[in-house]
């Protein structure tokens, strides 16, 4: 007797873009009722391998295949009609609707556009009840904003389901359902409540695929696991049998020997910044450090540890709940964002407008000076562009983060919060960029530095904590760390 077909079936999958290849053959099984974790660093290929299963990608070459047959999904409507779907990392509820119009929201309407009240009452009902159990719990009136984390989360997860299609008795529909990073913004309890219920999926046949970084749950609650790294399967298997270790240097490779270094000798340097069980409303909890000028401080940590969280709270930027922040440093403290279309620049603006944007010195200054110091600034961060006067949106993503470091520096702080100064800039600009975090602290600045780059970190830092679920652990000299030893920690 012949075995079942797997659920879903990734046969030699691949793709490109712009000449740079992302997934190189990637193959892998997931069978029904099963939870498979697809795992691996940061670039690894993971989300472009969903948004290919999602329909929101073609592949260039290889194939798909869904409980035995072809599964060529043209779109993510086409993957729902198939029965895939997934919940992003990301919440996308409509915080000022209710429980039961996000559950409902996006399905196609009946007849001349209308759906009547009792059917989607009805409908949204049966996907809270399949994704939450108690869904009477959960008041469908309620408004998506006065739910915790959690429960939003598993709105998230019925939304998916209804889309899927859901039975009149309550029978899933839903083939495959992709979680990504579902716990990442979640404690302990709130996380193993939410495996309750993936398990209770599970059960009736639902094969789910797990994105996370979290090895511990990986361990505990997967069936089978994936690693990509750098666009290829470096491992895959059973995780109990394979054991964190094994994973992990799955996940890293076997990394060249790093040549020894300790911090660099601060003599009798005074403390610059001094964070004291500072705590923000979701994270961090009970966080201290010291930095001392002439020092930069690592953190390291997995997507939703709190990193983000932790800089903003204490630039005052998120409410701290409890805890005290002293600086104590010539000009005071700057950071520099992650969301660096977002929140760092004004892309619309120009190279000049950017870098002096911040008020510093006379009030009233010719624009002609202006340009003059921002073209300065051009020169000592080696920013490639036409001039102060080009828009910043035409720039390189390297050149556009150096801008960004431009303004911040142009305000002289003497302690420098950084959170994530690397990402998706060129190797180049990365040097770069590190090259002057090293030249800052030889000047004594303070610097505090995120980075999803493990590497980075043991490259610049003196010194490295990891964050873990809002909960900052101790810092160690940099020679105490490497790779390995930092996702272990970030990871169990």
């Amino acid at each position: 007797m012949s075995a079942a077909p797997a659920r879903l079936a990734v046969r030699g999958v691949e793709k490109a873009f712009g000449g740079i290849t992302v997934l190189a053959g990637v193959s892998f099984d997931v069978a029904p009722g099963t939870l498979h974790a697809l795992l691996g660093g940061n670039g690894a290929g993971k989300s472009t391998l969903m948004r290919v299963v999602l329909g929101l990608e073609r592949a260039d070459a290889g194939e798909l295949r869904l409980d035995g047959a072809d599964y060529r999904p043209l779109g993510p409507a086409d993957a729902r009609a198939h029965g895939v779907v997934m919940v992003p990392q990301e919440r996308t509820l409509c915080l000022h609707l209710s429980v039961e119009e996000n559950v409902t929201l996006g399905l196609p309407l009946g007849r001349f556009g209308l759906v009547g009240a009792r059917p989607r009452r009805e409908l949204a009902a049966r996907a809270l009840s399949a994704a939450a159990g108690d869904a009477a719990r959960i008041d469908l009136g309620a408004r998506a904003s006065s739910l915790s984390v959690a429960d939003q989360q598993l709105v998230e997860i019925a939304r998916a389901l209804a889309h899927a299609g859901l039975a009149d008795d309550g029978a899933v529909r839903a083939k495959v359902l992709v979680l990504d990073e579902p716990t990442s913004s979640l404690g302990r309890r709130d996380a193993e409540r939410l495996f309750e219920r993936v398990a209770a999926l599970t059960a009736r046949g639902v094969a789910v695929v797990l994105v996370s970084h979290f090895l511990d749950e990986v361990l505990a609650h997967c069936d089978g696991y994936t690693v990509l790294r750098d666009g290829r399967v470096e491992g895959e298997g059973t995780p109990r049998e394979a054991g964190q270790q094994r994973i992990v240097r799955e996940m890293l490779g076997e990394l060249p020997r790093r040549a020894e270094r300790t911090a660099r000798p601060r003599g009798d340097a005074g403390e610059a910044l001094r964070v004291t069980d500072l705590s923000g409303e979701r994270a961090p909890r009970g966080a201290s450090f010291v930095v001392r000028h002439g020092e930069i401080l690592g953190v390291a940590g997995l997507v939703g540890s709190g990193r983000t969280e932790l800089l903003r709270a204490v630039a005052g930027l998120d409410r701290r709940v409890s805890g005290t922040v002293t600086v104590s440093a010539p000009g005071g403290l700057g950071m520099l964002s992650e969301d660096r279309g977002g929140e760092g620049l004004m892309l619309s603006r120009s190279v000049s407008d950017n870098v002096t944007l911040s008020p510093r010195g006379p009030r009233v200054v010719s624009p002609a000076r202006l340009r003059s110091e921002a073209r300065g600034w051009m020169e000592r961060l080696s920013v490639r562009a036409a001039g102060p006067a080009q828009r910043v949106r035409e720039l390189s993503g390297g050149n556009q983060q150096k801008v960004a470091l431009a303004r911040l520096l142009r305000e002289d702080h003497g302690v420098l919060l950084v959170d994530e100064p690397t990402r998706g800039i060129d190797v180049g600009s990365k040097a770069q960029i590190l090259d002057l975090l090293r030249e800052l602290a030889a000047q004594g600045k303070a610097i505090v530095v995120v980075s999803s780059q493990l590497d980075e970190l043991l490259e610049v830092a003196d010194r490295i904590a990891v964050l873990r679920r809002g909960v900052l652990g101790e810092a160690r000299d940099v020679a105490a760390w490497d790779a390995h030893r930092l996702l272990e920690e970030a990871a169990a």
